[in-house]
């Protein structure tokens, strides 16, 4: 299994104001927990009295939190990530790849009715959720789970006690998964996920869990684990709720815009008046809709964003992301490439050729954690060393066409 591109989402905006890069979001987990350091126990009682006043029994309280060792391995994680460089187009290539797009077109097949019901009680289009699934958990793989998560409530502990940034954050975190147990929605065991907390398919935070979760597939309890259900649904309720999402909007359009194109809010009848056309030739099938200009690079690929690629952009406060989203959800649904091309990109590898990269990688003696064609920190560390003991510059961990001819050219 390579993918560990699953990461927390929905509370992405508020780690990011606590200065946890996103690259913090990528950790592997360490299994071994560290024996309680001096003043935990401490904590512990004084937040014992804090957890009760906030309705959590004492059964609970005790339950979770009785014996509980802080994992501290949470720190070394914040500090110790791998760091990579991600242009744009290589950033839309490695979450718009074959693998997800293949295995989106899959969960779709499996899930239709599901998707169906989503869209007539939400009006979010199928893609984008597909989209969002893929990301954070490759569509609910359960070796994501296994290999990639760890228990929450250590590591919330951890983070409640003794993170200076924002331990009222933690705190409250933690305080929100003590309710969810307290609720008999889970269990400690079950709840396992990203050293940050966040869980399931698509990577609720307790918060979320809580407050936007919902039991959609009427079992008695909100989960995000199991049956996708619980956790498509509700992520279609935050879209709409905290992202405002428009039923019945697509999220924008990749157009050819005329030199000097205006910025600003504008009907896409207004746009097209302008000299703005979809890239595609098509019409714009909502002409008093309103889009936004956005053009990522100067000489690649411009966009008119409507309000949908917003309500995407909230559940992770990043331009990039959104359009990976975005774009990858046109793409599940049959939609071509950016017919523009960003300036020095090269197109994604196939699946089989990010398996072949990953195979030559694992016989020349990096290891990329499998060669199963998805790529994630372990297939990036791997690249980036390669890069780095071949002169094969810029070392920056993107495993693309020249890294595919230069391990081709050794063998």
């Amino acid at each position: 299994m390579n993918d560990n591109d699953s990461r927390p989402a929905l509370t992405r905006r508020a780690l990011l104001r606590s200065g946890l890069g996103a690259g913090a979001l990528l950790a592997h987990p360490t299994l071994a927990l560290a024996a309680a350091p001096p003043g935990f126990e401490q904590w512990r009682d004084t937040f014992r009295a804090r957890a009760l006043a906030k309705g959590i029994s004492e059964a609970t309280y005790t339950r979770v939190m009785g014996r509980i060792e802080p994992d501290m391995s949470v720190f070394r994680q914040m500090q110790r990530q791998p760091e990579f460089y991600e242009q744009i187009w290589q950033y839309i290539n490695r979450r718009v790849s074959d693998w997800r797009i293949i295995n989106g077109k899959e969960a779709l097949r499996k899930n239709e009715a599901l998707f169906a019901r989503i869209e007539h009680d939400f009006g979010v289009e199928r893609g984008t959720l597909l989209a969002l699934w893929g990301v954070e958990s490759a569509y609910g793989d359960p070796l994501v789970q296994q290999n990639h998560m760890r228990p929450v409530f250590p590591s919330l502990a951890a983070l409640a006690w003794n993170e200076p940034r924002r331990r009222a954050y933690w705190e409250t975190e933690l305080i929100n998964a003590l309710k969810i147990v307290d609720r008999g929605w889970s269990t400690p065991e079950e709840m396992r996920g990203s050293w940050a907390g966040a869980m399931g398919h698509t990577q609720w935070m307790p918060e979320v869990w809580l407050n936007v979760g919902m039991d959609y597939d009427k079992d008695g309890r909100v989960s995000p684990f199991g049956k996708p259900d619980d956790a498509l649904g509700s992520s279609a309720r935050f879209l709409v709720n905290r992202g405002k999402y428009h039923r019945g909007e697509h999220w924008g359009y990749e157009v050819r815009a005329p030199g000097g194109a205006a910025s600003g809010n504008r009907t896409y009848a207004a746009w097209a008046n302008a000299g703005v056309a979809r890239a595609d030739g098509q019409p714009f099938p909502q002409p008093n809709a309103s889009a936004q200009m956005w053009i990522p690079v100067s000489g690649g690929p411009a966009f008119l964003l409507g309000p949908n690629f917003y309500a995407v952009r909230s559940y992770n406060p990043s331009m990039n992301y959104a359009l990976a989203i975005c774009h990858l959800g046109d793409r599940i649904l049959g939609s071509g490439p950016f017919i523009q091309p960003f300036p020095g990109s090269e197109r994604a590898l196939t699946l089989a050729e990010v398996q072949e990269m990953q195979t030559r990688l694992t016989k020349a003696g990096f290891d990329t954690g499998g060669t199963d064609g998805r790529v994630g920190n372990d297939t990036m560390k791997a690249v980036k060393d390669f890069q780095t003991k071949t002169g094969l510059l810029p070392a920056d961990g993107y495993g693309g066409l020249k890294v595919l001819a230069r391990l081709r050219q050794g063998s």
